[in-house]
């Protein structure tokens, strides 16, 4: 018994860790700023003990803080549920229709992803969410989307008691000086003094508090209705992704067939209920999946399968021709390779004069691929994978009639 209860408070200790990160800090500071100053300012402008207009907003004040941090700690410490290690399906026959992870030592379930900052296979992965420091996937994916839902809500909420806030105490101070000077100075000591004094600093505090709520408003409703077009199609964004990119692979190779993707139910209500439930228990075990008629439980698998393959097939192996030492935006290697450094938490790899690459991916300045530890591609060789600037690299001879950089990307050059 006392082993089990240090094992569950380890277990909470090292939960409790993702906070220590700069996105649950950035996140829960917006959320702290702006529920604090609109709790300051419902006080100035509509005193909740005088009136029930002022009782009831300063009570949904309260309310949205509590439901945004249950969502989104929710989200941040239920996870997103992981593909149990060494798992591998009831059929061993079926394992040729899916991927093996070593790092899991495990077979990948259909709709999961091995997450890299995570380091385990994330059941229905949709991302990896800084703001969280979790990942977004089966068991978390209706809190994250409830959070995405009720941030931007609470801050149009608390973005309008700001601007009425600001707006009545300058106006009753414009009026106020404007009656002390013309028409009678006891006037101004009849007139109840604010509960709460709101001087330069407070208008200042305000007013950051505002910018802060249209910010996330802007921010996190477009990312609440990216969250809701996918859901409604029940697809994650790496299922998005893989989807276009059958299209494009049945496209470059003319092939005489069509990609359906298996798991939307084409009834948005079915999908919608994929995800939320009134007990808030996701549908199914996060392993196996509903499919539409005319699919198998291993269409999008065997699909993964044969861009892996086609990745191979198409990438292009660089050598590399100069140093580059990993940095993020690196300033020695061109003004236009600091400014298009990739938007991504995807790493950046070191290489060295020398070296040999297989780019799979690429952009106008920058590279994505596998740092080949060896002298050969061979799956299951250790290689660091990440991105480089594609001025340090130049393509061996026998690769020089594919590139890995979008039809987009080639034109803009």
């Amino acid at each position: 018994m006392n082993t089990l209860c240090s094992v569950i408070k380890f277990e909470n200790l090292q939960e409790l860790k993702r906070l220590c990160h700069w996105g649950p800090i950035v996140a829960l500071g917006v959320i702290a700023i702006c529920s604090t100053m609109a709790m300051i300012d419902s006080v100035l402008w509509y005193w909740p003990l005088h009136t029930t207009g002022g009782s009831v907003n300063f009570i949904m004040l309260i309310n949205w803080t509590v439901m945004i941090l249950y969502n989104y700690f929710n989200a941040m410490f239920v996870g997103p549920g992981f593909v149990p290690l060494g798992w591998k399906p009831e059929d061993s026959q079926d394992g040729m229709y899916l991927q093996y992870c070593k790092a899991c030592q495990a077979y990948k379930a259909p709709r999961s992803h091995h997450c890299r900052k995570c380091n385990r296979c994330v059941m229905k992965m949709d991302h990896h969410c800084p703001w969280i420091n979790n990942c977004c996937g089966h068991q978390n994916h209706a809190s994250f989307t409830l959070f995405l839902l009720l941030a931007p809500l609470g801050c149009i909420h608390a973005a309008f008691i700001f601007v009425m806030t600001m707006y009545t105490q300058l106006y009753n101070r414009l009026s106020f000086g404007w009656n002390t000077v013309k028409i009678d100075m006891s006037a101004a000591r009849r007139d109840p003094l604010p509960v709460v004094p709101f001087g330069l600093a407070a208008f200042a505090a305000t007013l950051f508090a505002l910018g802060l709520a249209v910010g996330t408003t802007i921010a996190v409703g477009m990312l609440f209705f990216i969250q809701m077009k996918i859901i409604l199609r029940n697809k994650t964004s790496i299922e998005s992704w893989i989807e276009e990119k059958a299209k494009d692979r049945i496209q470059y190779y003319q092939l005489d067939e069509v990609f359906v993707f298996p798991y939307d139910m084409e009834s948005r209500w079915k999908n919608f209920r994929q995800v939320f439930t009134w007990s808030g228990v996701p549908a199914g075990d996060g392993l196996e999946w509903p499919v539409k008629e005319g699919c198998q439980q291993y269409s999008l698998t065997i699909e993964q399968l044969k861009q892996k393959a086609d990745k191979r097939v198409r990438s292009v192996r660089y050598k590399a021709i100069e140093d580059y030492n990993g940095a993020c935006c690196p300033l020695n290697r061109g003004i236009k390779t600091f400014f298009t450094s990739p938007c991504t938490e995807e790493p950046r790899i070191q290489i060295r004069k020398g070296e040999f690459i297989l780019a799979t991916r690429g952009l106008r300045y920058w590279l994505y691929g596998d740092k080949i530890l060896d002298d050969s591609f061979v799956e299951g060789v250790s290689r660091i994978r990440g991105w480089f600037p594609r001025n340090c690299v130049e393509k061996c001879p026998c690769d020089t009639e594919t590139d890995p950089t979008p039809e987009g990307e080639k034109k803009n050059r």
